[in-house]
Protein backbone atom coordinates (compact mmCIF):
# COMPACT_ATOMS: atom_id res chain seq x y z
CA UNK A 1 0.00 0.00 0.00
CA UNK A 2 2.83 2.45 0.82
CA UNK A 3 4.57 1.64 -2.48
CA UNK A 4 1.42 2.45 -4.44
CA UNK A 5 0.92 5.74 -2.57
CA UNK A 6 4.55 6.67 -3.17
CA UNK A 7 4.15 5.85 -6.87
CA UNK A 8 1.10 8.13 -7.19
CA UNK A 9 2.87 10.90 -5.28
CA UNK A 10 5.91 10.74 -7.57
CA UNK A 11 3.63 10.55 -10.62
CA UNK A 12 1.67 13.63 -9.46
CA UNK A 13 4.84 15.61 -8.79
CA UNK A 14 6.24 14.57 -12.17
CA UNK A 15 3.07 15.67 -14.00
CA UNK A 16 3.10 18.98 -12.13
CA UNK A 17 6.73 19.61 -13.12
CA UNK A 18 5.94 18.69 -16.72
CA UNK A 19 3.10 21.25 -16.84
CA UNK A 20 5.38 23.89 -15.28
CA UNK A 21 8.09 23.18 -17.88
CA UNK A 22 5.65 23.33 -20.81
CA UNK A 23 4.14 26.57 -19.47
CA UNK A 24 7.58 28.14 -19.10
CA UNK A 25 8.22 27.44 -22.80
CA UNK A 26 5.14 29.52 -23.66
CA UNK A 27 2.96 26.78 -25.11
CA UNK A 28 -0.16 28.11 -23.35
CA UNK A 29 0.62 31.77 -24.21
CA UNK A 30 -1.67 33.09 -26.96
CA UNK A 31 -0.36 36.67 -26.99
CA UNK A 32 1.25 37.93 -30.18
CA UNK A 33 4.10 39.59 -28.29
CA UNK A 34 6.71 38.92 -25.60
CA UNK A 35 7.25 41.17 -22.59
CA UNK A 36 10.91 42.09 -22.04
CA UNK A 37 11.73 43.88 -18.76
CA UNK A 38 14.30 46.59 -19.43
CA UNK A 39 15.33 48.53 -16.34
CA UNK A 40 12.46 50.67 -15.08
CA UNK A 41 10.17 49.88 -18.03
CA UNK A 42 9.04 46.97 -20.19
CA UNK A 43 9.27 46.55 -23.96
CA UNK A 44 6.66 44.58 -25.89
CA UNK A 45 8.37 42.71 -28.74
CA UNK A 46 6.22 41.10 -31.47
CA UNK A 47 6.60 37.39 -32.12
CA UNK A 48 7.25 35.85 -35.53
CA UNK A 49 8.98 38.77 -37.24
CA UNK A 50 11.66 38.08 -39.82
CA UNK A 51 14.10 39.75 -39.16
CA UNK A 52 13.30 40.09 -35.46
CA UNK A 53 12.59 43.56 -34.11
CA UNK A 54 15.24 44.90 -31.74
CA UNK A 55 14.13 45.37 -28.13
CA UNK A 56 15.09 49.05 -28.22
CA UNK A 57 12.78 49.62 -31.22
CA UNK A 58 9.81 47.92 -29.56
CA UNK A 59 7.01 49.91 -27.93
CA UNK A 60 6.87 50.35 -24.17
CA UNK A 61 3.06 50.47 -24.08
CA UNK A 62 1.08 47.24 -23.84
CA UNK A 63 -1.30 46.84 -26.80
CA UNK A 64 -5.00 46.54 -25.94
CA UNK A 65 -7.03 43.49 -26.97
CA UNK A 66 -8.05 45.10 -30.29
CA UNK A 67 -4.50 46.17 -31.20
CA UNK A 68 -1.34 44.38 -32.29
CA UNK A 69 2.32 45.25 -32.79
CA UNK A 70 3.70 45.28 -36.31
CA UNK A 71 7.20 44.11 -37.23
CA UNK A 72 8.38 47.72 -37.45
CA UNK A 73 7.36 48.48 -33.84
CA UNK A 74 4.06 50.29 -34.41
CA UNK A 75 0.90 49.54 -32.42
CA UNK A 76 -2.06 49.42 -34.80
CA UNK A 77 -5.76 48.54 -34.51
CA UNK A 78 -6.88 45.23 -35.92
Amino acid sequence: MKIRARFYLVLGIGLFLLVVLVDSLGVFDSRSYNEVPHGSHTHFVPKDCNPPLAVGNSPTRRPTEDEHITCDGQIVSE
